[in-house]
C-alpha cells in the first residue's frame, strides 16, 4: 500500500521479537563503531552521560559557533552576555577541549570545534523534527491513531469505519495494524496502539474493553459435501468431520473450540492456518470444514450454513490501556467506535 497524509501505514504483525538493543556506557559512546554495525545503539542517558550533561549546552555552543559573537549570539538566545560566556567555558572544561580560539571579542572555532558543531548541528535538527512530529501525532486535527484490528476486519469493516469517520476529522492519520488478539493486546501494552478491535472483547485488569457488536458465525463445508443443501444445521451434526481451523492463540480459534466443546464433541484438526480466507480455500479444496465469520465477497466452491445450535456468534470489541492518556484525535476516534455499538457489522 502507497504511504499517504491518511494511512501511514498497515502492517501485518509478525510474531517474532528482534530483542532490544543494549545501550553503551559513557566511556564506550565515545569509541569508534563496531565494524559492520547498521544501526546506532541507543545512548544510556543517566545523570552522568555526556548527553546528559551536555544537552542544556547544545543550542548555547552552536549559537555562538554560528555568530563566532558572544554578545550576538546571547542577544538571540535571550540570556545575559556573561552568563553564555560562563556555560562556554564550563562546556570546554567538562569536554577537556578548546573549541573555540579567541580573538578580542570574536571568537573562532578550532579543529575540534568544527568537528563538534558538525554533530551538534545533526542532534539539534534531530531533536527539532522528533518534537514536531510528537507535536503533529497529538493535533487534533492532523494528529495520528495507532489503530490495531483483526484481519477478518480488514477488507469491508475498517475501510468502511475510517471513511465515515473522515467525514467529519479528513486530516487525522492512521497507522493501521493487522494482527491476532493476544498479539495486538501486547502491542496495547508495549505502547505501540492507541486501540484495537478484536475478539473475544478482552477481560484484563489493565485494559479497558467495551463490547461493540457481534457476527454470527457459519459452518463453512465444500459444495458437494452432504451438508452443502441444507441452509441450517446443528454444530453437533458435524462432530465426526475434519477441521480447519486458525491457529492457538487466535480468538477464533478459542471461540471454535468453545462452541464445539458446547455441543458435546472436540474438533478433530486437520489443518491450521492464519488467515480466515485462506481456510475458506481449504474447505473448497475439499480438506475439511470450519467455523467462519461472513466473507465479505461470496466464495465459490462452499456452502455456508446457519449454525442453530449452540449459539454461533463471535463478539468484538474496542479494548485501550487502562489509564492511558488519550490524544485528541485517539479521543476523538475512540468516541466515534463507541458511537457504533451494534451497528459496526454490516447486517
Amino acid at each position: 500500500m502507497h504511504r499517504n497524509d491518511i494511512i501511514d501505514a498497515v502492517t501485518h504483525d509478525p510474531r517474532s521479537q528482534r530483542p532490544l538493543l543494549q545501550g553503551r556506557d559513557r566511556k564506550e559512546s565515545a569509541a569508534a563503531p563496531r565494524a559492520g554495525a547498521e544501526a546506532r545503539e541507543p545512548a544510556e542517558l543517566g545523570g552522568d552521560s555526556w548527553a546528559a550533561v551536555l544537552a542544556p549546552r547544545l543550542a548555547q555552543f552552536t549559537a555562538v559557533a554560528r555568530h563566532e559573537h558572544v554578545t550576538r549570539a546571547a542577544q538571540e538566545l535571550g540570556m545575559p552576555q556573561p552568563t553564555l560566556s560562563r556555560a562556554l567555558v564550563r562546556l570546554e572544561d567538562e569536554l577537556g577541549v578548546a573549541l573555540f580560539a579567541r580573538h578580542g571579542r570574536t571568537l573562532s572555532l578550532t579543529p575540534a570545534g568544527r568537528a563538534f558543531l558538525a554533530s551538534t548541528e545533526r542532534a539539534l535538527t534531530d531533536l527539532e523534527r522528533a518534537t514536531e512530529s510528537v507535536r503533529a501525532d497529538v493535533d487534533p486535527a492532523a494528529g495520528k491513531v495507532a489503530f490495531g484490528f483483526l484481519h477478518t476486519m480488514g477488507s469491508e469493516t475498517v475501510p468502511g469505519l475510517i471513511r465515515s469517520f473522515r467525514a467529519d476529522h479528513p486530516r487525522v492519520r492512521f497507522q493501521l495494524v493487522q494482527n491476532y488478539g493476544e498479539a495486538m493486546i501486547e502491542r496495547l501494552r508495549a505502547g505501540d496502539l492507541d486501540l484495537c478491535l478484536t475478539s473475544p472483547v478482552p477481560d484484563y485488569p489493565d485494559l479497558v474493553a467495551r463490547r461493540l457488536d457481534e457476527q454470527k458465525l457459519r459452518l463453512v463445508v465444500p459444495d458437494d459435501h452432504a451438508l452443502a443443501a441444507r441452509k441450517r444445521v446443528r454444530l453437533a451434526e458435524a462432530a465426526g468431520e475434519l477441521f480447519v481451523t486458525l491457529e492457538p492463540g487466535y480468538g477464533l480459534r478459542r471461540i471454535t473450540d468453545a462452541l464445539c466443546a458446547e455441543a458435546g464433541f472436540t474438533p478433530r484438526v486437520a489443518f491450521e492456518g492464519e488467515e480466515a480466507e485462506t481456510l475458506r480455500g481449504l474447505v473448497a479444496a475439499g480438506l475439511g470444514v470450519a467455523l467462519l465469520p461472513p466473507p465479505a465477497v461470496p466464495r465459490p466452491g462452499v456452502a455456508e450454513l446457519t449454525v442453530t445450535a449452540p449459539r454461533a456468534v463471535r463478539e468484538i470489541g474496542v479494548a485501550w490501556l487502562d489509564g492511558h492518556p488519550d490524544t485528541p484525535p485517539v479521543a476523538a476516534f475512540k468516541k466515534f467506535l463507541l458511537s457504533r455499538r451494534g451497528k459496526l457489522l454490516p447486517r
